[in-house]
């Protein structure tokens, strides 16, 4: 199982106990949170943009995985009933034109009545099944967010949404490579398999240890960097898009639903 350096035994927490420690102002990263409940990214944007974000999710799969789309103003949804998605997650991004403007922990005063949010899967859900498989997880064992990191690689644009995208990054030993690969290809509801091991340079990163989002991790000798689609794309999108208004998780602290990890499983 995994642990978690930050939250003690953050692991053992139901996803309702997991939702009501960030409601109660817990901003910790939700890497190692709540085993076996699947979490998502979160974002939210006029109803008069959903339709490009829904296509522009329909276009990118890889890291666009959607998991529940909601009724314009709506902040719950059935992945997790009783749930509010303004105030149960640890931090949230409020953008403006592409302008990030605050990092709240709860965005109760910012919503409003037009915002279709969109919750889609996020990797964390099937690092339970690479630790399960022997594959080490350098950001939990370090306490540090998953570094995360724009790419060259640019989305298929939808209409007025384009931008790059975005991956999360773990470093791999050699002999754990194949593990990393067939558990996660089993869940491509959460991004499912990598789609790059190797040199960064592949996908136009320059220097690992400056990640655009999350922290650097301290990789051994001989690990691989494996790289993952990551939910954070949407909000490179939004950088790039710059639509009026936005409201998204802040990386790495994402949404922990009800819905049970096997549920996105394929075999």
């Amino acid at each position: 199982m995994i642990g978690h350096a930050r939250v003690g035994d953050a692991g053992t927490h139901s996803a309702e106990q997991a939702r009501a420690a960030f409601r109660s102002g817990e901003t910790s990263p939700t890497a190692g949170w709540a085993a076996g409940f699947t979490q998502a990214n979160l974002i939210s944007v006029p109803a008069d943009w959903a339709y490009e974000m829904l296509l522009f999710c329909q276009r990118n799969p890889k890291p666009c995985p959607v998991l529940d789309v909601t009724d314009a103003g709506s902040w719950v949804t059935p992945l997790a009933p009783g749930a509010d998605l303004r105030t149960d997650l640890p931090r949230y991004r409020v953008w403006e034109h592409g302008e990030l403007i605050d990092e709240p922990t709860d965005v109760v005063d910012r919503w409003r009545e037009d915002l279709v949010s969109f919750l889609i899967g996020c990797s964390f859900t099937f690092e339970w099944a690479l630790a399960d498989a022997g594959v080490p997880l350098r950001h939990i064992e370090q306490g540090r967010n998953v570094p995360m990191y724009v790419t060259t690689r640019p989305c298929r644009p939808a209409g007025r949404l384009h931008g790059p995208m975005v991956v999360s990054m773990r470093p791999v030993p050699p002999d754990r490579l194949a593990d990393a690969i067939s558990e996660s290809a089993l869940m491509p509801a959460v991004h499912g398999s990598p789609v790059h091991c190797g040199e960064p340079g592949g996908l136009g990163i320059a220097d690992l240890d400056r990640p655009d989002f999350g922290d650097p991790v301290a990789a051994e000798p001989d690990d691989i960097p494996v790289f993952w689609a990551c939910g954070v794309t949407p909000q490179a999108a939004v950088m790039a898009s710059r639509p009026p208004f936005a409201i998204t998780h802040a990386p790495g602290r994402m949404f922990v639903t009800d819905a049970r990890d096997e549920q996105y499983r394929v075999a």
